[in-house]
């Protein structure tokens, strides 16, 4: 099978083949002002897959993620809250790896830096002044000279005129052209600043992201990603800047931009001020449930927040919970236990649906990571699953049955961690915000007798179920040839 990726630049499908090894992948990160909010862990963690099954696809990846830890919000925030931009800076670049952490977000290889990067910068300006790209008119600003770049508006594909009617020019610039845009800016009182053969000043933002590409990935990249908000202008002008300096193309090989998370019509937003950060959210809701959100949509889907989809998402997550629980049931049945007559043919066809789901899963990945279709057909085989338990199908030659069973919980537990789900173990542990009340034994017994009349109908996986919520509240159960006992961990 072959990996297929949708190119921004190319509006199509392409089969991937990369530079060479390993994989440079580069992904737009955080501006880190306050903490992230619910739009932008759909980028990260949208990422966190692309690369785990990069990985899974046997790729060695190099993925690099930035913090523009300058900024004029950064600076605003660092002014409202009375401390400097480097401490706002810092504060919200922590708060993003706790909030990505809660999500099991792999680390990226690195973090580069704004404020780290800025030699590189530098060069990459001179460099580019050097070969007539851009020029200091002597305000202390140096600007991209687009003019200098005929393809200029190929990843957006914007024509010249388009480029035209959306430029400005605001007062104090002294631009040549006003599609012309800055790659530095003179020092302004009460802001960070360096020092640079035009003056004291700070980078422009859309240089900063091809010097910190530049410095860990080199002269060209595999995939560049981020939100479709960034393809015009950031996007089009780290293609400008980086294949002017360097002189060679493409800068980046596939882009990939994910659908913005919006709440009506409107994207979410810190500027806005109509977000839910990752941290709030989390309060309520399981971090597995707010992953499967994101990946229940294709990545580049826009999607409209609402409280009832997480519900839904809840309920999608407690359907592979039960399915891994009806696998792990059925491989802990002693044969003895089993129906009378019991015929083994409803665990092979269980487990060559296992042999199949994986052929499945990896399709649908391997189409421009389809994570909706993949999901899909997990919750299909869990149906599967929890059908079969109920069947106590363990009798006839139970090693056989129960080495297939193992191997397709395997099987099962190792695709849903290419999507990057740590599953509980009980649907019980998906519960946020609410305290769960100590039993008393009226209750336990009447849970014990519940469960009682329910393996009496044979109906095992919901049986299993009340043993496993009891257990999360700190109560045991004990079966012996006299009934149940019970028991307080």
């Amino acid at each position: 099978m072959t990996l297929r990726i949708y190119n921004t630049l190319s509006r199509r499908k392409e089969e991937f083949q990369p530079l060479g090894d390993p994989v440079r992948f580069y992904c737009c990160g955080m501006t880190p002002k306050f903490h992230p909010h619910l739009g932008h862990a759909k980028l990260f963690v949208t990422m966190d897959v692309i690369r785990r099954y990069l990985g899974e696809k046997g790729y060695r990846v190099r993925y690099v993620q930035n913090f523009t830890d300058v900024d004029d919000k950064i600076i605003a925030r660092g002014l409202s809250e009375g401390v400097s931009a480097a401490a706002v800076a810092r504060r919200y670049t922590d708060g993003y790896f706790h909030s990505m952490e809660a999500l099991n977000v792999q680390p990226a290889d690195v973090y580069p830096r704004v404020s780290q990067t800025i030699s590189g910068i530098i060069e990459m300006i001179q460099g580019l002044i050097a070969g007539g790209n851009a020029y200091a008119p002597g305000n202390g600003d140096v600007y991209f000279r687009v003019a200098s770049f005929p393809s200029y508006g190929k990843l957006s594909h914007r024509t010249a005129d388009d480029v035209l009617a959306g430029a400005r020019v605001t007062v104090g610039e002294e631009k040549e052209d006003p599609r012309d845009f800055a790659l530095w800016k003179a020092a302004k009182e009460d802001e960070p600043s360096w020092p640079s053969p035009w003056g004291a000043g700070r980078p422009g933002w859309h240089i900063e992201c091809s010097a910190m590409s530049r410095q860990e990935l080199g002269d060209q990249i595999d995939i560049h990603a981020g939100g479709p908000d960034l393809i015009f202008p950031h996007h089009e002008n780290e293609i400008a800047q980086s294949e002017s300096f360097t002189h060679k193309e493409p800068f980046a090989r596939y882009w990939v931009h994910i659908g913005q998370l919006n709440v009506g019509s409107e994207k979410m937003a810190h500027s806005l001020n109509n977000f839910t950060t990752v941290l709030e959210t989390l309060e309520r809701h399981h971090p597995v449930v707010l992953r499967l959100y994101y990946l229940s949509q294709h990545y580049r889907t826009p999607v409209t927040y609402t409280d009832e989809s997480l519900v839904l998402a809840r309920k999608q997550a407690e359907h592979l919970i039960e399915g891994r629980s009806a696998l792990a049931s059925l491989i802990a049945q002693p044969a003895q236990d089993a129906v009378k007559g019991s015929s083994p043919a409803p665990v092979r066809e269980l487990a060559s649906m296992a042999s199949d789901l994986s052929l499945r899963f990896f399709e649908a990945m391997d189409d421009d990571f389809n994570t909706a279709l993949a999901l899909s057909r997990l919750y299909v085989f869990s149906r599967e699953a929890v059908r079969v338990s109920q069947m106590r199908p363990i009798g006839h030659d139970p090693q056989a049955q129960h080495e297939a069973l193992r191997l397709a919980l395997t099987t099962f537990d190792h695709l849903v961690s290419i999507l990057g789900f740590d599953l509980p173990r009980s649907s019980v542990e998906l519960v946020r915000g609410e305290r769960a009340l100590a039993l008393d034994a009226a209750t336990i017994e009447a849970a014990i007798a519940r469960r009682a009349e329910l393996r009496r109908q044979r109906k095992w996986s919901e049986a299993d179920a009340i043993r496993e919520q009891l257990l999360t509240q700190g109560i045991v159960l004990e079966d012996g040839s006299h009934g149940t006992t019970w028991r307080r961990a």
